[in-house]
């Protein structure tokens, strides 16, 4: 019943009814990591997640932000020779499943500002505990899994990359980031792809993700969310960047 509950929600997205699957490994240029994805709490958006994956959206996407001790951010770039970074073309939104708290090493949906229900692509991990911030701004942002094993290990390497207007580099010195010399994919942490390494019904017995217990009733999904609006839109200059950011 779960397989059949779990392909009817994917079909009514009109996205391909394999969100069963819940351990995915990011395959990235700075190690490789795995991520069990709560396929039973949050659905859409973990089969929102995997259509990007089926459609190998995340490909040679690069990690486009690292704010220290705060979140790194993926899903929406491609590195093509040259700056700026190329934004991919994204599916349309999904709506807001905030049932979890954004605790240390929990994967989340970017979205825009003041809009909860404007996820597409990007996707973040949490450093640190945010609860007090992003499990109620913007109605609550959608954790939709955790790192498991010693992965949190990779993604803190990736955030104590040098940074070039947020974006970690490597081997690229600040005069490279001031003058905008044209960088090489090698500079960059690229996601060489993410793929699926357990397809079973449910994964996730062991985990105990925290709850997300700052909403009220009254702040669902179709709020305006929070007394913050930091994710938004605008363009990282000089780069001409446009990404989804806090």
């Amino acid at each position: 019943m779960l397989k059949k509950s779990l392909c009817t929600s994917a079909l009514l997205l009109g996205l391909s009814p394999f969100v069963n699957a819940t351990i995915v490994e990011f395959q990235t240029s700075h190690g490789n990591f795995q991520v069990n994805l709560f396929d039973q709490s949050t659905p859409k958006t973990v089969a929102n997640f995997l259509q990007y994956v089926d459609e190998q959206h995340y490909t040679n996407s690069v990690i486009h932000r690292v704010v220290p001790d705060f979140v790194v951010q993926g899903g929406g770039f491609t590195f093509e020779s040259d700056w700026p970074l190329t934004r991919i073309a994204t599916n349309s939104a999904i709506i807001n499943e905030p049932i979890y708290s954004n605790v240390k090493g929990t994967i989340a949906m970017a979205k825009l500002g003041d809009n909860p229900n404007s996820a597409t692509d990007q996707w973040f991990f949490n450093l640190k505990n945010n609860s007090s911030n992003l499990d109620q701004q913007n109605g609550g942002f959608t954790v939709f899994g955790q790192v498991i094993g010693d992965g949190m290990n990779v993604v803190e390497s990736i955030a104590n990359q040098s940074l070039c207007q947020d974006i970690p580099m490597i081997n690229y010195s600040d005069d490279n980031c001031n003058s905008l010399a044209t960088p090489g994919i090698e500079n960059f942490v690229s996601i060489n792809q993410i793929v699926i390494v357990d397809s079973s019904e449910v994964t996730d017995a062991n985990l105990s993700p925290v709850k997300n217990t700052s909403l009220t009733p009254s702040e669902d999904s179709s709020s305006s969310g929070g007394s913050f609006i930091w994710l938004s839109l605008f363009g990282l200059l000089p780069l001409t960047i446009r990404k989804l950011i806090f």
